[in-house]
């Protein structure tokens, strides 16, 4: 795509940094929740967010490679090196090579940089991501003719991911996008949060984000990024395709196995905060669902 995706939240629909999250009653109110994705700004007025923290979105996480319990990434992810990290591209594109992440962002501008989005684990809050378009790591690779899919893989390092010594999932995580999917101006590369570098639990240094699928696809820590013709192996799908579906497109009218999406709640509001309808791809269907024109999305999901 040509165009750049103009952010249409302002900072009045930001979550305030100082109230991002109360962590007990976080912990009191989220158990069995869905995966994080996101909402567009208006999808809901500042008004129906009970103000949160920065302290508790960064110790509220799905970071399997540190623990599986939410408060696991916090305690363990400190023992990540980020320093020197570098991201192999490669697969179909005209320019394979190792980039560090200086590299990745150098030349982009501070409005670019900047993405406000509305995030969903059952719940709701508005996260202002630093980052960019993956589609500007794709342009300088140079795609080549043929490729379809572009695949993802996180950090395998057992010596600083203790949750890789149990088998949980097939180890290293990975993930993947339709190139379509991957070029769209809403996806970006996230290096930061609130305008501050991007916390270890949180997928540093370098994470993805797709506002409109489900949490498990905006892979962490990324230390590869391949372009394919054939569908890439995906961890999530790979451990139980029955629940989870290589699109993972937020979908209310498709639910998990063992639980409906039809709903969500307000972060802040406890555990019973009153519950909201879930928007069909996370408040992004004008943006994203030409995507899938003639899909029957129950069944690609």
């Amino acid at each position: 795509m040509a165009f750049r995706w103009k952010n249409n939240l302002t900072h009045a629909d930001v979550t305030p940094e100082p109230l991002w999250l109360n962590r007990r009653q976080i912990m009191a109110g989220l158990a069995g929740s869905a995966a994080i994705g996101a909402i567009g700004g208006a999808a809901f007025g500042q008004d129906a967010l009970e103000p949160n923290s920065y302290e508790d979105i960064t110790s509220y996480n799905n970071f399997y490679e540190f623990g599986t319990g939410k408060g696991d990434p916090a305690q363990n992810a400190h023992t990540l090196i980020t320093e020197g990290w570098e991201i192999v591209v490669d697969g179909m594109v005209e320019n394979p090579g190792t980039y560090s992440v200086a590299q990745l962002t150098d030349g982009l501008t501070e409005e670019e940089r900047i993405y406000r989005f509305r995030c969903v684990e059952a719940w709701s809050m508005v996260v202002p991501w630093n980052g960019f378009e993956l589609k500007d790591i794709l342009d300088k690779a140079g795609v080549q003719d043929g490729a379809k899919y572009v695949a993802f893989e996180t950090a395998n390092r057992p010596d600083q991911m203790p949750g890789l010594r149990r088998p949980v999932l097939n180890w290293p995580y990975r993930e993947g996008l339709r190139l379509d999917e991957a070029m769209h101006p809403l996806t970006m590369m996230a290096t930061g949060i609130y305008g501050k570098p991007m916390p270890n639990q949180n997928g540093a240094p370098i994470r993805l984000v797709v506002p409109w699928k489900y949490g498990f696809k905006s892979i962490k820590s990324i230390v590869r990024i391949t372009l394919t013709d054939e569908e890439p192996f995906t961890s999530w799908n790979d451990a139980n395709a029955r629940e989870y579906g290589f699109y993972s497109n937020v979908n209310p009218n498709k639910d998990h196995p063992r639980w409906s999406q039809a709903s969500e709640r307000v972060i802040g509001g406890g555990l019973f905060a009153k519950r909201i309808p879930t928007l069909m791809f996370n408040g992004y269907e004008d943006q994203v669902a030409s995507l899938y024109d003639g899909m029957d999305l129950n069944t690609f999901f």
